[in-house]
């Protein structure tokens, strides 16, 4: 069974049944996928880094800037096609897909919602056209608990003074422009946290320390250093002290896109296992012959499905405009769950040959542990969703 024979077969409900424009869109970014990034995986996991030309490709299809609105440069498309576009990627190469992932849902979000006018017409352009954009919230010291900022700004009159270390930022080798998260006020709490729009380039501005990862490898994710950085006064990004509502709203859309990226990779895994099934033969016949192992991909099968309804469903309400925020975190949690589970059966249906480089299985797996800890760990979106269903809503 060929990869859009089995995809085709996986669609066929009320839910994750497409318009035909979604469903072009879907087939461009999947033949973009096979026919661009799959050539170059094996290369970029090994160098840990993305291929520069792909990079520009992404921009040139549009990919960088999918919610964008035409006046800025970018495709005026649904959040729903971005996350087709991170699913499609996440079949193939995780890491490619969470570079436009970033991109698109955290960084352009943020600055299509929150932004001035002046803000979007300086920076949205740039990011449609050439430069990546990351989120830099995240600091050694606060995680989970992320208003724990130690970074500060102080007012200088004309301009910001930021200060401190940023940890485990998405892009931060690629990004030329960089949302950063500062307190203001530390005696104000969250009511004190900011956000900022930082260019590479600023004054006492660098990138430190790329990460070492078990799985995303060719996404870069790295340290950020902030010495007494010089911002600009209209670089702030929404208001004053109320950082903390572009961080909470931004990344509850992102969430959405995490599980768009886990339901790839177990797409990904599951059909390599279909295929691999098939032409293995053990006591002359395929293994997939066999009813134990025909159990073992229905069980995937199911997973991937119900991880897939999750996110669609989220993903339609948020462009719907309706409450998503328990949606996001119960697809966010179910599909890392599902994307680690069908990766490592995946492994199993394998045998010895799962368990080595030459086959794409280990990698699946290697790539969706992540899911279950960034832009909200597991146990932060469970606690969200009891928060939620017992107050009733």
């Amino acid at each position: 069974m060929n990869a859009a024979a089995l995809e085709h077969d996986f669609s066929h409900n009320a839910l994750t049944t497409l318009s035909e424009e979604e469903e072009l869109f879907r087939s461009s970014v999947r033949e973009f996928a096979e026919g661009e990034v799959r050539p170059r995986v094996e290369q970029m996991e090994h160098n840990a880094h993305l291929d520069a030309d792909l990079i520009k490709q992404c921009f040139e299809l549009g990919l960088m800037a999918i919610e964008t609105p035409e006046e800025y440069g970018g495709a005026g498309s649904s959040f729903f096609n971005a996350i087709l576009a991170i699913e499609e990627l996440a079949r193939v190469d995780a890491s490619t897909s969470v570079f436009v992932d970033v991109q698109n849902t955290l960084v352009t979000n943020a600055i299509i919602r929150w932004a001035t006018d002046a803000q979007k017409l300086k920076y949205l352009p740039q990011m449609a056209e050439r430069k990546v954009g990351a989120y830099a919230l995240s600091e050694a010291g606060s995680g989970s608990d992320a208003f724990a900022l130690k970074t500060k700004a102080v007012d200088k009159g004309d301009f910001w003074e930021i200060s401190g270390q940023k940890l485990w930022i998405t892009n931060g080798n690629e990004a030329e422009i960089f949302i950063v998260f500062a307190t203001v006020d530390a005696a104000a709490g969250y009511k004190g946290i900011t956000a900022f729009i930082v260019e590479k380039d600023f004054e006492n501005f660098a990138v430190g320390k790329k990460e070492d990862k078990l799985g995303i490898r060719a996404s870069s994710t790295t340290e950020l250093i902030l010495d007494g950085c010089k911002v600009p006064k209209e670089n702030v990004l929404g208001e004053v002290g109320r950082g903390y509502k572009v961080s909470i709203e931004t990344l509850n859309e992102g969430r959405i896109g995490i599980g768009a990226q886990m339901i790839g990779i177990a797409q990904g895994a599951l059909e390599a296992a279909l295929n691999y099934t098939n032409e293995r033969e053990q006591f002359g016949k395929k293994i997939s012959d066999f009813q134990a192992v025909q159990f073992q991909l229905a069980e995937m099968a199911i997973d991937v499905e119900a991880a897939r309804l999750l996110v669609y469903n989220a993903a339609r309400l948020k462009d719907a405009g309706k409450s998503f925020l328990k949606e996001a975190a119960m697809a966010k949690v179910f599909s890392s769950r599902v994307a680690e589970r069908v990766s490592s059966k995946a492994i199993e249906l394998f045998g010895g040959y799962g368990y080595v480089k030459d086959y794409p299985v280990e990698k699946f797996w290697r790539d969706s542990k992540i899911g279950a800890i960034y832009e909200g760990t597991t146990n932060m979106q469970l606690q969200t969703i009891a928060k939620l269903i017992t107050s009733g809503k």
